[in-house]
C-alpha cells in the first residue's frame, strides 16, 4: 500500500524483456534506507517487486498484465519515472490510499499554466470516469491528487510548483500518457452495492441507506 506521495525521482538505466514480461532496471535519486529484496515500490503508480536492490538502485519485475495495463512497457533508458516505497504503519498518511494497481492509461488533453500552478485536463478509459468525483482524490503516474473537477471522460487536477519540481508532472506536456488509478474506496463500495442485490446477500446488508448513516456517502 502506498499514500500517493512521491519520495524521489529514478532514472531507467534499462528494461529487458523477460519471456511475455520485462526486467526494469531503476537508478533511485535519492538513498533507498535499509534496502531489501522482495520489497514493493510504486514505479509511475504501478506496485513492483525488487528481485534486486542496492542503496541506490532496483530491478524489478514487470508481468505481462502490468505492460498492457500501464506506461512501463512504453519507458526507455534515460526516462524519468516516480518512486515511492510502501507504506509503514508508523508512517503519516499523506495522500491518500493508493494499492499501485493501475486502472488504465489516461492522457494530458489540455494544460494550463494558472498564477502558481499548472491545471491538467486528464483523459480516462471508458468506465472509469464513474469512480472519480470533484474534490476526491485520484493517483496520476503515482502522485496523489484532488480532483478540480469531472465530466464524462476526462477530470481536471491542480498541481502546484512543487509537485511539478519534485515529480514527473513538472516534464508532462499535451499528450503525454500517465497510468490512472481511482479511489479504491469507490470500486468497493460498487461492489458490495452489486453484492446486496442478489439474493444471497444477509437480510440488513449493504444499501445506500447503510452507507450514507455511516458517512460514506
Amino acid at each position: 500500500m502506498f499514500t500517493g506521495i512521491v519520495q524521489g525521482l529514478g532514472t531507467i538505466t534499462g528494461i529487458r524483456r523477460s519471456g511475455t514480461g520485462a526486467l526494469l532496471d531503476i537508478k533511485a535519486g535519492f538513498v533507498l534506507e535499509e534496502p531489501q529484496v522482495g520489497e514493493s515500490i510504486a514505479v509511475n503508480g504501478v506496485c513492483l517487486t525488487a528481485v534486486s536492490i542496492s542503496a541506490d538502485a532496483f530491478t524489478a519485475d514487470v508481468s505481462p498484465e502490468t505492460l498492457s495495463r500501464s506506461t512501463l512497457g512504453r519507458l526507455r533508458p534515460g526516462y524519468r519515472v516516480n518512486l515511492e516505497r510502501a507504506l509503514r504503519l508508523s508512517d503519516r498518511l499523506g495522500g491518500h490510499l493508493v494499492s499501485g494497481h493501475v486502472d488504465g492509461v489516461g492522457r494530458i488533453m489540455g494544460k494550463r499554466v494558472l498564477s502558481q500552478f499548472n491545471l491538467y485536463t486528464i483523459s480516462v478509459p471508458d468506465g472509469l470516469d464513474r469512480y472519480i468525483i470533484e474534490k476526491g482524490s485520484v493517483a496520476v503516474d503515482g502522485i496523489s491528487l484532488t480532483v478540480n473537477s469531472c465530466s464524462r471522460g476526462r477530470f481536471q487536477v491542480a498541481v502546484i510548483p512543487h509537485t511539478a519540481d519534485i515529480t514527473t508532472m513538472g516534464l508532462r506536456d499535451v499528450g503525454h500518457e500517465v497510468n490512472i488509478e481511482v479511489d479504491i474506496i469507490g470500486k468497493y463500495i460498487e461492489k458490495l452495492l452489486a453484492s446486496g442485490k442478489s439474493e444471497e446477500m444477509p437480510r440488513g446488508g449493504i444499501s445506500l441507506d447503510l452507507l450514507a448513516r455511516n458517512g460514506f456517502i
